[in-house]
């Protein structure tokens, strides 16, 4: 099947309930790989998910056996370099990575390529112990560049070397081993893991989780000293917060904080 025969049905679906967005993947007729119809879908959905107030948790899953091959090479075939598909990747993986509301990524299948750069770029990762992972590409002649900037912050850098320029096949027990993925479990857990995962976000403070992201993400200066005195700033404007505030009273009254979603 090609693209043109799905014209009329979405590549990509976004489903909220009780405060958790999930945003499921479905083009399995190309194992969903990144055609420019998916890379635009899923991007109109990861941005209405992420600006919903409702949404507390973002959870990034798939149809089919394969959560995503990478790129789909039938659409870089002959194209220069101005017009590869994966100059669009990019700001997949960056609103990924800076979204403010946590990402879960759901395997069940195995990710390829682009497809891992993707996995990476999540906050949680949690796949079935039978999904497998590989970074393909030096097989096809090209490099993983634009994956590079969300994995490599993931690996140890023997593993990246290794696994980089191998291209060699490897299973979800050695992608949490190396760092890649959070958790590997057996298929039929996998739903339960997830759904465990969504529920312990959605007890921390949104803000709070924003803020907690931004901090892991930033250059820490050079000294300790310069180090301390930002992060006792930081934390000191946290705990005046409106939702410091509010947890602290949540705490010492013995009650669930305001931000919790009920039911």
């Amino acid at each position: 099947m090609s693209e043109s025969d799905t014209s009329g049905t979405e590549l990509v679906h976004l489903d909220v309930a009780s405060g958790v967005a999930t945003i499921t993947l479905d083009s399995p007729h190309n194992r969903n790989a990144l055609s420019a119809r998916l890379r635009r879908e899923l991007l109109a959905h990861l941005d209405a998910a992420i600006a919903d107030d409702a949404v507390r948790v973002i959870v990034l899953t798939h149809t089919g056996t394969v959560f995503c091959a990478g790129m789909d090479l039938k659409e870089s075939r002959g194209a220069d370099a101005q017009q590869q598909g994966v100059t669009e990747v990019p700001r997949i993986l960056q609103t990924l990575w800076d979204s403010p509301t946590p990402v879960i990524a759901r395997l069940s299948g195995p990710a390829r390529a682009g497809g891992v750069g993707i996995v990476a770029a999540c906050d949680v990762a949690i796949a079935a112990e039978d999904a497998t992972f590989a970074f393909s590409e030096v097989r096809i002649g090209v490099i993983p560049a634009v994956i590079s900037v969300t994995v490599l912050p993931r690996l140890s850098a023997r593993a990246a070397h290794e696994l980089f320029l191998t291209g060699e096949t490897f299973d979800a027990a050695r992608a949490a081993a190396v760092g890649l993925i959070n958790r590997a479990v057996p298929a039929d857990g996998l739903d339960d893991e997830v759904a465990r995962y969504a529920h312990m976000l959605r007890l921390g403070a949104p803000g709070a989780l924003a803020g907690a992201k931004e901090m892991l993400r930033r250059a820490r200066p050079a000294t300790m000293a310069e180090d301390f005195a930002e992060m006792n700033t930081l934390s000191a404007c946290y705990f005046a917060g409106e939702e410091g505030q509010e947890g602290i009273r949540a705490f010492g009254e013995k009650r669930t904080p305001s931000w919790v979603p009920q039911g």
